[in-house]
């Protein structure tokens, strides 16, 4: 194994990474923004406020999104397979 196929393999799993981890991360995003605004709409500052959204929010898609997830590991899992088997 060279320098090349290593490094093929470790752009492809941050690409995976990110792409599992994506659906996730946005939908934080969007549920924390969308607190925070009606936070400063209703000057409620409560700290607690915002946890209990983001979590059920990105568990359910978590959820949803978890037939895509598991696809996208198993077609990464596969491509790694394939490299280890052509190597021996």
């Amino acid at each position: 194994m060279n320098e090349i196929e290593v490094l093929d393999i470790a752009r492809d799993s941050m690409m995976t990474m990110l792409l599992v981890a994506d659906p996730m991360l946005i939908v934080g995003l969007v549920v924390g923004l969308a607190i925070s605004i009606f936070q400063t709409l209703t000057h409620i500052q409560e700290m607690t406020l915002t946890f209990i959204p983001k979590i059920l929010a990105v568990f359910a898609a978590m959820v949803l999104f978890m037939p895509w997830m598991l696809r996208e590991m198993t077609e990464f899992t596969q491509r790694i397979m394939d490299k280890i088997v052509a190597l021996g």
